[in-house]
């Protein structure tokens, strides 16, 4: 699974919620807040491009190339979610996804699917699942 560092992670944000957008958009949207110049934003996008986490989608009339996030929101939160409770938290037992409720990056649905994700990973761990 896809385990983004936190420069990769504004830049999967931003484009999970403003979907298709060029680099200089990105830039101009997360960059400054960040702190990096566009050669900065370009360089974490063509990281994430060799990782296969984005993908070029097209060009625009200034052949400059559009980007959209490969990876899925609620499949690469889960994981994260998880890897925190479990390796850094050491939590046992299920995981409620609802302490997310407030996140503006999850609709109702994605928070359900979300919870099915951490908790799913849980069974299968558990003796005698899939044996």
């Amino acid at each position: 699974m896809a385990k983004p560092n936190t420069s990769e992670l504004v830049i999967l944000k931003y484009l999970w919620s403003a979907g298709r957008r060029t680099a200089r958009e990105i830039h101009e949207s997360v960059g400054p807040e960040q702190g990096w110049q566009l050669s900065t934003t370009r360089t974490v996008i063509n990281r994430m491009e060799a990782k296969g986490w984005v993908k070029r989608d097209g060009e625009s009339a200034d052949a400059a190339a559009f980007y959209v996030t490969v990876l899925d929101r609620v499949e690469t939160l889960g994981a994260m979610v998880r890897q925190l409770a479990r390796q850094v938290l050491d939590l046992k037992g299920p995981l409620p996804a609802a302490m997310f409720a407030d996140s503006p990056h999850l609709s109702d649905s994605e928070l359900d699917e979300l919870d099915a994700i951490i908790n799913a990973a849980e069974d299968a761990e558990k003796p005698g699942k899939g044996d």
